[in-house]
């Protein structure tokens, strides 16, 4: 209340023409926004896409249906995207962030700083999905936490393959499913291309992470992000599902921690290499040889600005 009160008197206040000074506590050190931007977006995707999942399997089919997850996630990207994206870029993803450095758009000291970060968001949000769904869980699956079986209950929160797919087979299935991500993230941020309308970024990129858990979710959940899985595998280790959540299916949990950053460096790259590298550097308009007008990338003490999921 006292902030919308002080919003109202600022604007009050500016309309008169009186000098209204900012708040004396706010966070100046620039690490210190970008963490915890980068966190909160994290952690606002990950509450609405695990909250998308933990509704359809313990409503058994009653709320929703696969079709609720992907559209559950989809825009909880795009929302976590409106709350970081000018602040960190809003990667909330290691795979993003890891292929951003590789092509020199965010500086590598920067890399621990947001998986760090994407970790504890995704942590949290395992954690808060956990609270508001606990006895929904527990009268699901009669207080019996499993990975396998008719009444499994870890899939709520990290991904696991289908019965009939092979280490191989999804280890490929996540760096395609990466690339595919990357790829058109390249696309949307190419200012000399097609790029986003500026302020539609949030939702194109919610889009995005829609189309590929529509076509590309059902082998493995389409993780496509390692922060996104390993926080909340090890939550549900932690909260009585143990060590099961490492074993199952082989040993599934290194696959969406490794191949997404492969995945994504892959995409990246076939973007530039088919396409970013080539743009002219003069156009014919009108007429005449008319220089495009050209959009780096902004960068900002060497952070990412460019909207990413």
């Amino acid at each position: 209340m006292k902030n919308l009160v002080y919003s109202v008197e600022l604007g009050v206040s500016q309309r008169r023409g009186v000098h209204v000074t900012r708040p004396k506590v706010w966070v100046k050190n620039e690490l210190v926004r970008v963490g915890l931007a980068e966190s909160l977006c994290t952690y606002v995707m990950m509450v609405f896409g695990l909250g998308s999942v933990a509704q359809v399997v313990t409503g058994q089919g009653v709320f929703g249906q696969y079709l609720s997850i992907n559209l559950g996630f989809g825009l909880g990207v795009a929302m976590g995207v409106h709350v970081g994206g000018k602040v960190s870029g809003a990667h909330m993803n290691a795979a993003v962030s890891f292929t951003m450095c590789v092509f020199g758009r965010l500086a590598w000291t920067m890399l621990p700083l947001y998986i760090f970060a994407q970790l504890l968001g995704s942590f949290l949000a395992a954690g808060t999905i956990y609270a508001v769904y606990y006895e929904a869980i527990y009268d699901y699956c009669g207080g019996n936490l499993t990975v396998t079986g008719v009444k499994a209950t870890a899939g709520i929160f990290a991904t696991y393959p289908a019965p009939y797919l092979s280490l191989m087979a999804g280890f490929v299935d996540q760096v395609f499913g990466t690339a595919m991500l990357l790829l058109c993230l390249m696309a949307l941020s190419d200012q000399k291309n097609k790029p986003a309308a500026v302020g539609s970024e949030p939702v194109a990129v919610g889009l995005l992470v829609l189309l590929i858990g529509i076509s590309l979710g059902s082998n493995s959940g389409y993780a496509i992000n390692p922060t996104r899985d390993i926080a909340p595998r090890v939550f549900t280790a932690i909260a009585g599902w143990g060590a099961d959540v490492f074993r199952s299916g082989n040993g599934w949990w290194w696959v969406p921690l490794v191949a997404p950053l492969i995945g994504g460096v892959l995409g990246a790259g076939v973007y530039k290499a088919f396409v970013e590298l080539h743009h002219p550097p003069f156009s014919e308009q009108g007429g005449g040889l008319v220089e495009e007008e050209s959009f780096p990338l902004e960068k900002e003490q060497n952070i990412c600005a460019n909207v990413c999921v």
